[in-house]
């Protein structure tokens, strides 16, 4: 926490030295302008930052459960993996921004879009880092649970899902620092909320200070959601080597 305190300051630092040269204020404002910005706007900014957070937090929550859903469905059943993982890879070969507009006109410019965008971004991390950690489980196991008379269902849960649990936080983490990139995507789409709005909108009327601010809280977003579920995993998981 400290070591992110010290690399927070030597940053601020920076780009407070940078503003001391002739770079125009609207191209780069001083730490001091954006801190203005951010107090007189506060209550803007809040609203728009609570849309944002609840199209970043369903995203998640959906997200994660598609790609839960589609790991175990693919170890399970190694014929539906054939069928389903293709299906995966297309979904992130197709770049976001060339969906975006799609799912806006689909699901409209409400929250439905953002969060179906999320969702898009979010799952497979969690897909694919949890399907490979269901993978590689000891066969020295596999074959007790065997010799013990276990089903292969029971096999599943009880002893692949358990020793993927590492492998399934590592994919959680990833997709908690990469939660807010298809809610924001989808607000600079089409939508008259969220930090995405507000980011456009004082870009279009060259209030770049609002626009640090708002960059501001989102990067301060995307840290405390990685540090929650970050500290929850080494609370679920403290039997794992990487969450000693």
């Amino acid at each position: 926490m400290m070591r992110g305190g010290v690399i927070f300051c030597g940053l601020l630092l920076l780009w407070w030295l940078a503003t001391l040269s002739n770079i125009p204020a609207f191209l780069l404002p001083s730490p001091a302008a954006v801190a203005c910005a951010f107090w007189n706007n506060l209550s803007y900014l809040a609203w728009h930052s609570l849309i944002t957070a609840s199209e970043v937090l369903s995203g998640l929550v959906l997200g994660v459960l598609l790609g839960t859903l589609l790991a175990l469905c693919m170890t399970f059943s190694p014929r539906l993996q054939r069928w389903l993982m293709p299906v995966v890879l297309t979904s992130q070969a197709i770049p976001v921004f060339a969906l975006a507009p799609l799912l806006v006109l689909w699901f409209g410019f409400g929250l439905s879009a953002k969060v179906a965008m999320a969702v898009l971004v979010i799952f497979f991390p969690v897909t694919s880092a949890f399907y490979d950690g269901l993978r590689r489980v000891n066969n020295d196991w596999l074959d007790l649970a065997r010799t013990m008379g276990a089903t292969r269902r029971a096999q599943l849960l009880h002893v692949r899902v358990m020793a993927a649990l590492p492998a399934f936080g590592s994919g959680l983490r990833m997709a908690a620092a990469v939660a807010p990139i298809g809610a924001i995507i989808g607000e600079w789409v089409g939508s008259a909320e969220g930090l995405g709005y507000v980011m456009l909108n004082a870009n279009a009327r060259m209030q770049t200070d609002i626009c640090f601010a708002a960059l501001f809280i989102l990067v301060l977003m995307t840290v405390l959601l990685w540090v929650a579920i970050d500290a929850l995993l080494h609370r679920l998981i403290r039997w794992a080597p990487e969450n000693s």
